[in-house]
């Protein structure tokens, strides 16, 4: 097939551009990115695709994640379009343009995909993310450098949204957001928050409000929730976890973009290289975290497949998706409160064959049946 290949710097982006040509497709590429454009630089770029599918006319139009913008255009010029999200949650998913024919929207989160079946939105369907087995085998290390490690996000910059609220709402929805952040932290794979947030909402939004992208049919409680409450939650999660176990263990090794974090026993790398040096941390690690954003509902992150795939050892939240393909204690190992991960970590890292099989045959099941080239075969099969 002949794709239009429209690239933003997404992660994962150079292992897919290395399936679809493996698995004998042309890709072509459009002389314009979609990379951080606003709607008022549409028009420019609606003359360039248009001129691209007119002279080039692919068989469809591939773009990470879901762009309304594309979509109307593909719309207009006949031709499919297909997207795949890996991230959750993603706002232009609730667009007017999501019911555009043209479309197959691929998103990882089962429970999403349900939602929209449910409510008749046939041109939402589900798949699982992907790893590329091939490159990450080629990567070598050395034995072990780190016992405990987390990659990634504190998401300590979204979570300020949250504290501008709470500095600005009145007492009686500031006790109610405080009470509902403390009760969904004792719960993993299943979220509240967006389904209690009605007799705040109001007074949320005077505090901070929300606004929609042409389109945009996102709820004022699913915007809050998500944006503003969830991100506070997994701040918070990821940060008050990391302590616990850096407190109960000789450490954890952190790497974040928020080189200012520091915390006891925390030892603060920084950022790594999605391609390069995250693999090797995956591989030098006995143990590796995942923690879910708390907006994803049910679906199996990117980290915790790039982490299988690479042939670490993960434990992580529970997330029902999981439970599709792999089988607990033997692919991966889950945790279902704090005093449970601290059990597990003090367990597996004395129980050093049994982590290490755990570890293959969680990557052996990502590449028997996970890479990047089964997903377009799938994608591609349902055409």
């Amino acid at each position: 097939m002949k794709i239009l290949f429209i690239e933003w710097s997404s992660c994962g982006k150079k292992d897919l551009v290395e399936a679809f040509i493996k698995e004998g497709h042309e890709l072509i590429y459009p002389p314009f990115s979609i990379e951080g454009k606003t709607y008022q630089e549409l028009p420019e770029i609606e003359r360039q695709f248009s001129s691209v599918v007119r002279e080039e006319a692919p068989d469809l139009v591939y773009t990470t994640n879901y762009y309304p913008a594309i979509s109307n255009l593909c719309c207009k010029e006949n031709v499919r379009y297909i997207s795949w999200l890996y991230d959750s949650p993603y706002r232009r998913l609730f667009s007017e343009s999501v019911l555009n024919p043209c479309n197959i929207i691929y998103v990882f989160d089962k429970q999403l995909y349900l939602e929209c079946h449910n409510a008749g939105i046939s041109t939402v369907r589900y798949m699982p993310l992907a790893a590329n087995t091939e490159r990450l085998d080629a990567i070598q290390t050395d034995g072990y450098t780190y016992d405990v490690s987390f990659v990634g996000s504190l998401y300590l910059e979204n979570g300020s949204a949250f504290v501008q609220v709470l500095n600005s709402v009145s007492d009686y929805t500031k006790g109610y957001l405080n009470a509902l952040v403390a009760a969904q932290l004792k719960i993993q794979g299943y979220n509240f928050i967006e389904k209690v947030l009605g007799p705040v909402i109001g007074d949320m939004a005077r505090a901070y409000p929300m606004t929609r992208e042409p389109g945009g049919i996102e709820s004022q409680e699913y915007f809050y929730a998500q944006y503003v409450v969830n991100e506070w939650i997994t701040a918070v999660d990821r940060i008050d976890l990391l302590e616990t176990v850096a407190r109960e263990c000789a450490g954890v090794d952190l790497f974040t973009q928020h080189k200012d974090f520091s915390a006891s026993n925390v030892r603060n790398h920084g950022t790594v290289d999605y391609y390069e040096e995250m693999p090797k941390v995956f591989k030098q690690s006995r143990i590796n975290l995942n923690i879910t954003r708390r907006g994803i509902q049910s679906g199996i992150p990117l980290r915790a497949v790039d982490i299988m795939g690479s042939g670490g050892f993960l434990v992580s939240n529970f997330q029902s998706d999981f439970l599709d393909y792999f089988i607990p204690g033997e692919d991966f190992v889950y945790y279902e409160s704090k005093e449970d991960l601290q059990q597990k970590i003090d367990y597996y890292l004395n129980h050093e064959e049994e982590r290490r099989a755990i570890a293959k045959r969680g990557h052996d099941k990502i590449a028997a049946g996970h890479t990047y080239r089964h997903r377009i075969r799938e994608m591609l099969s349902a055409l």
